[in-house]
């Protein structure tokens, strides 16, 4: 099932899913995953409080990113929720290079509208799953869909599920489905959990029932800010990787 674009889009205006515009003066454009919303804004924060010029930040799914990349779009920093999508902005000669390098982890769980009825932790994942729709960001190209198809996979479950399963542009419209009441179900990362009080995480995946989930980051050969490296290296760095800590990401 795929959601209408433009329903989607409602009530979550945050994301910048149209080409970004390059950053004025020397603020770098920073190309980030969905799920980085409010760590990266607590980083650019702290980079702002340093004296530098507030980067300016543009959220989609890893996949448009890549693509608005590969279109041509100029940016300074791109931030992935997985290998692959890197791989296909670098296989096109366009990261300057020796600056990817592994950045984030994170963990993936199946959340329910916080307003539901609460459910036994013990209950099987295959009798709770066993109606009700699902939502998950593009599981054939957003990082959060396949990770959360391989998982189904896994244990058994995708073949049973997939008829039900709302398909959404990234993995916070697949959150604010289920904030909405539009699925009862959703399969996001554990941040994307614990950054929303309208929903509650019901069930971890195992870790091995998934590629694990690693967000690498990267300068573009397009990349024209004087900060741009400096603030890379500042995410890397032992106070920038602390930031996204707060916010449950695990750092590489």
């Amino acid at each position: 099932m795929l959601v209408n674009r433009r329903s989607l889009l409602a009530g979550i205006g945050t994301l910048a899913l149209a080409r970004p515009a390059r950053a004025a003066g020397s603020a770098p454009l920073v190309l980030a995953a969905a799920s980085l919303q409010e760590s990266m804004n607590a980083v650019a924060d702290a980079w702002a409080g340093r004296g530098h010029a507030r980067p300016v930040l543009s959220f989609a799914g890893s996949s448009a990113l890549a693509r608005q990349i590969v279109s041509g779009a100029p940016a300074d920093l791109f931030l992935s929720a997985d290998e692959p999508w890197m791989d296909y902005v670098a296989q096109r000669g366009l990261l300057v290079p020796g600056t990817r390098a592994p950045f984030l982890g994170n963990r993936l769980v199946v959340v329910q509208s916080a307003a539901a009825p609460r459910i036994a932790a013990n209950i099987p994942l295959a009798r709770v799953l066993r109606q009700g729709r699902i939502a998950m960001a593009d599981v054939e190209a957003v990082p959060a869909g396949k990770y959360g198809k391989a998982a189904l996979e896994r244990l058994g479950l995708w073949a049973r599920v997939s008829p039900r399963v709302v398909r959404a542009e990234n993995v916070r419209a697949a959150l604010a489905l289920v904030e909405r009441g539009a699925a009862e179900w959703g399969i996001v990362y554990a941040t994307d959990a614990r950054a929303s009080q309208r929903v509650r995480a019901f069930r971890m995946f195992p870790a091995g029932s998934h590629p694990p989930i690693r967000y690498p980051l990267a300068r573009l050969k397009t990349s024209r800010s004087p900060d741009a490296e400096p603030l890379r290296r500042f995410l890397l760095s032992s106070e920038g990787k602390a930031i996204f800590a707060r916010f449950g990401f695990q750092p590489l």
